[in-house]
C-alpha cells in the first residue's frame, strides 16, 4: 500500500498527457493514440487531481502546458524513455542489441555525421533504430541528463558528476575571413597574439565556440574584439563572406557550406588554437549494450570523418 498522500502514477496516463501537451490538441492526441478523445480527457483530468493543480490550458484553439505541466513534461518524458530503455535492456539479453539510441548532435557535426552514422547503424544493429537531435551543446548535455538522449556529441565538455566524459578528437580552429585580392604579407599563419586586430562574428556566450575562445584569449592575457554575435554557423559565414567580420571556427563547421571555396582559411599558431569534442553518456542510468556498442561505431566514423583532409 502505498504511503498516504503519496502520488501514485499510471505510466498511460504521464504518456496520454505527453503526446496532447506536444501536439496542444486533445483530437489529434486522440487519433494518433487511437483512443476516444473523451477517454483521453479523462485521463489528463485524473492526472491533474493526482498532483491537485491544472496541467494545461484549455482554450478554443487548443491546449497548452501550465508552468506546472511543462515541468511535469519534461519529467514525463524522462521517466517513459527510462521504462523502454529497461524493457530494451532486458531485451538485449535475449540477443543481438535492440531498442532506440538517440544521439544529440552539434548542427554542424549533424550535417557531416547524419548519413555516414545512420547507415553503419542500421547495418550493425539491425534490430534496433536510430534517432537524432540537433542543437548546441548546452543543449545537448541537458537532452543527455534528463533522458531525451542516450548520449551527445559536444564541444568543450566541462567534467560534471552526473556526466562520463569520452573524448574523441582535439580540434584546431582556424581564422575565417573574406578572400582579398592581394596575398597577406608575412605568410599565411596567423599568430595568437594579433587576433585582437580581426573584428569577430561569435555565436552568443551559451555556445562552447565562443566560451572556448574567449577562455584561451584570457589564458594569454588578450582580449577577443566581438563585432557581431549570430547564433547559427551558417549565418556567421554568410556574414564573413561579405567582409562584416571574421570568424574563428574548426574546419568541420565549414564543410557542407555553399561559400566554403570562397573564404580564406588561416591557422592560428603560438599558439594553436584548439577546441575538444567528446561524446558525454549520462553516469546516472545504466549504459544498455546498445549505447555502449553504438558510441564505438560511431566514435570509430567521426575520428575518420573528422580528421579526413578537406576536399
Amino acid at each position: 500500500m502505498a504511503p498516504q498522500g503519496a502520488l501514485i502514477l499510471d505510466l498511460k496516463q504521464l504518456d496520454y498527457y505527453v503526446r496532447v501537451a506536444e501536439l496542444g490538441s486533445f483530437t489529434k492526441a486522440a487519433a494518433l493514440l487511437s483512443v476516444a478523445q473523451s477517454a483521453l480527457s479523462h485521463q489528463v483530468r485524473q492526472l491533474e487531481i493526482e498532483f491537485r493543480q491544472p496541467l494545461l490550458h484549455r482554450n478554443g484553439r487548443g491546449v497548452t502546458p501550465t508552468d506546472a505541466g511543462n515541468r511535469l513534461l519534461a519529467h514525463a518524458r524522462g521517466i517513459l524513455t527510462q521504462v523502454d530503455r529497461a524493457r530494451d535492456e532486458l531485451a538485449d539479453q535475449r540477443g543481438a542489441p535492440v531498442g532506440h539510441l538517440v544521439i544529440g548532435l552539434p548542427a554542424t557535426i549533424a550535417r557531416l555525421l547524419t548519413v555516414p552514422v545512420f547507415k553503419s547503424f542500421q547495418a550493425a544493429f539491425p534490430k534496433a533504430t536510430f534517432g537524432m537531435v540537433e542543437g548546441l551543446s548546452a543543449a545537448i548535455v541537458d537532452w543527455v541528463a534528463t533522458g531525451r538522449a542516450d548520449v551527445g556529441l559536444i564541444f568543450d565538455p566541462i567534467p560534471s558528476p552526473s556526466l562520463d566524459l569520452i573524448p574523441l578528437h582535439q580540434q584546431e580552429m582556424f581564422l575565417i575571413s573574406a578572400k582579398e585580392d592581394k596575398p597577406r604579407p608575412g605568410g599565411r599563419a596567423v599568430r595568437m597574439q594579433d587576433l585582437p586586430r580581426y573584428p569577430l562574428i561569435v555565436p552568443s556566450r551559451l555556445n562552447a565556440n565562443r566560451r572556448r575562445i574567449e577562455s584561451q584569449f584570457a589564458d594569454l592575457g588578450l582580449r577577443a574584439t566581438v563585432a557581431h554575435e549570430i547564433d547559427g554557423i551558417a549565418s556567421i559565414l554568410d556574414l564573413v563572406h561579405e567582409g562584416y567580420g571574421h570568424a574563428i571556427l574548426p574546419l568541420s563547421s565549414l564543410r557542407g557550406h555553399s561559400l566554403a571555396a570562397e573564404l580564406d582559411i588561416r591557422p592560428i599558431v603560438n599558439p594553436k588554437l584548439t577546441i575538444q569534442l567528446a561524446f558525454v553518456v549520462s553516469s546516472q542510468r545504466p549504459t544498455t549494450p546498445l549505447t555502449r556498442e553504438a558510441v564505438g561505431l560511431i566514435h570509430s566514423i567521426a575520428l575518420g570523418l573528422l580528421t579526413a583532409k578537406p576536399a
